[in-house]
C-alpha cells in the first residue's frame, strides 16, 4: 500500500512540474511591448523635429525624414508582431543560414558597397539600403545562443586544452565578422560584436580566467587595428581635440558639444533647436540625441534614457525567467546590443568616446536598421510569450 502511496505520490510531482513548466503561448509581456512603442513615439517626434530643416534643405520636402522613418516604424512594429507569434526554438535552426548570409553580405558589401565619410558599409538595393553588419550582429547572437546551448558543458573546462577546443569555435567566429567589419572599416561594430559575444559567452558559464584572457586578447588586437589605421588614428585625435580640425573633421563633434550645452537643464523647446539649422550635420541621424538635449536639456534626455533603462531591464528580466537557456541567451544577447548600442550613442554625442558610426535606436534614420531593430524586439516578445506559467505576469 505505501509503495503504490508513493508511486502516486511520484506521479503527481511529475505531473506538477509539467505544469509548472508548461509554456503559454500568449500574451505576449505587455511591458515590454509598450516600451518598445512609446520609444518609436518618441524617437519619430524628435526625427520630425531634428530633420525638419535638413529635408527642406537636402529634398526640398520638410517631412521627408518622418515621413519614410514612420512608414518604417508602422511596418517594423507590424514585423515585430509578427516574429513575436513564432516560437522562438525556430531561431535555433536558422542561426547557421543567417550567419552564412551575414558573411556573405559583408564579403559582397567590400565589392559593391557605397562609400560613406571613408568607409564602404552599405548595400544600396534601390529602394533601400542595408548595412550588413546588422544582419551580423543578431545573427551572432542566435548562432551563439544555440551552440552555447547545445553543449553548455564546452565552455566550462578549467583545463587548458578542453578549454581551448570549447571556445575555439565561437573565436573564429568572432575573428571572422570582426575582421569583414575592420576591412570596411567599422570599428564600431566590431566594439559591439566583441561585447555581446563576451556577454553571452559569460552567461554560458565561460570560466573567468579564459573571459580575462579572451577579453585582453580582443583589446590589444582593437589597439592594433586603431594605431595601424589612419582612419582610426585619426578619429582617436579629434576625439581628444576637435578643435585641432573645426572646420572639418571636428566640426561635427563641436556643434554637437554646443547643441548639448546650450540645452540647458530644461532645453529650447520642442522644436527650438538652433543647431539643427544647417550647423550640426545631418541631425537626424547618429546625433539626433544632441538635438534631444538641446530641445528637451537635461532633465528630458534623462527621460528618455529613463525608459531605454527601463526597456532593458525588462528585456533582462524576461531573459532571466526564459524556459529554457537558448532563451535566456537569445533574450539576453539582444538586450545586451540594445544596451551597448544607446551607452555608446550618447558616448559619441557628449564626446565620451571618439566618434563612431553607432546610431541611437528608435530615434535615428534608418528604415533597414529600425525594421532590423523591430524584428530583435519581436525575437525578445517570442520569448516572452513562452515562459513558464508560474513565471507569467512577474
Amino acid at each position: 500500500m505505501s509503495k503504490m502511496n508513493e508511486q502516486t505520490e511520484k506521479v503527481n510531482i511529475e505531473a506538477a512540474k509539467r505544469e509548472m513548466n508548461r509554456t503559454v503561448k500568449s500574451p505576449m509581456d505587455l511591458p515590454f511591448a509598450l516600451l518598445v512603442i512609446l520609444l518609436g513615439g518618441i524617437g519619430l517626434v524628435m526625427m520630425f523635429s531634428a530633420g525638419y530643416s535638413w529635408g527642406a534643405i537636402k529634398t526640398g520636402n520638410p517631412a521627408f525624414f518622418v515621413t519614410r522613418q514612420g512608414i518604417f516604424l508602422l511596418m517594423g512594429i507590424a514585423v515585430m508582431l509578427i516574429i513575436s507569434r513564432f516560437d522562438y526554438h525556430y531561431f535555433r535552426a536558422f542561426s547557421m543560414p543567417a550567419m552564412v548570409i551575414a558573411v556573405i553580405l559583408l564579403v559582397v558589401v567590400l565589392f559593391v558597397g557605397s562609400a560613406d565619410k571613408g568607409a564602404i558599409r552599405w548595400i544600396n538595393f534601390g529602394i533601400f539600403n542595408i548595412q550588413p553588419s546588422e544582419i551580423a550582429k543578431i545573427a551572432v547572437i542566435m548562432l551563439f545562443a544555440a551552440m552555447i546551448s547545445a553543449r553548455p558543458e564546452r565552455l566550462s573546462q578549467k583545463k587548458l586544452l578542453p578549454a581551448l577546443v570549447g571556445i575555439g569555435p565561437y573565436i573564429c567566429i568572432l575573428v571572422l565578422i570582426a575582421g569583414l567589419m575592420a576591412m570596411q572599416p567599422h570599428f564600431s561594430g566590431i566594439i559591439l560584436i566583441l561585447s555581446v559575444g563576451a556577454v553571452m559567452l559569460f552567461m554560458g558559464g565561460l570560466a573567468y580566467r579564459w573571459i580575462a584572457i579572451v577579453g585582453a586578447a580582443g583589446v590589444g588586437a582593437m589597439t592594433v587595428m586603431i594605431t595601424a589605421t589612419d582612419y582610426a588614428s585619426n578619429r582617436i585625435a579629434l576625439w581628444r581635440d576637435p578643435w585641432i580640425d573645426p572646420q572639418e573633421g571636428g566640426y561635427q563633434i563641436i556643434q554637437s558639444l554646443y547643441a548639448v550645452a546650450s540645452g540647458g537643464w530644461f532645453g529650447l523647446g520642442l522644436g527650438q533647436s538652433r543647431q539643427k539649422y544647417s550647423y550640426l550635420p545631418e541631425p537626424h541621424n547618429d546625433f539626433v540625441y544632441a538635438i534631444v538635449v538641446e530641445e528637451l536639456g537635461v532633465v528630458g534626455a534623462m527621460i528618455v534614457l529613463f525608459l531605454f533603462m527601463l526597456l532593458i531591464i525588462r528585456g533582462f528580466w524576461i531573459a532571466l525567467h526564459a524556459r529554457d537557456r537558448f532563451g535566456t541567451l537569445l533574450v539576453s544577447g539582444v538586450t545586451t546590443l540594445l544596451a551597448i548600442q544607446v551607452f555608446l550613442n550618447v558616448a559619441v554625442v557628449t564626446n565620451l568616446i571618439p566618434v563612431t558610426g553607432i546610431s541611437m535606436p528608435f530615434f535615428s534614420y534608418g528604415g533597414s536598421s529600425l525594421l532590423i531593430l523591430m524584428a530583435e524586439m519581436g525575437i525578445i516578445l517570442s520569448v516572452s510569450r513562452r515562459l513558464p506559467a508560474y513565471r507569467q505576469g512577474g
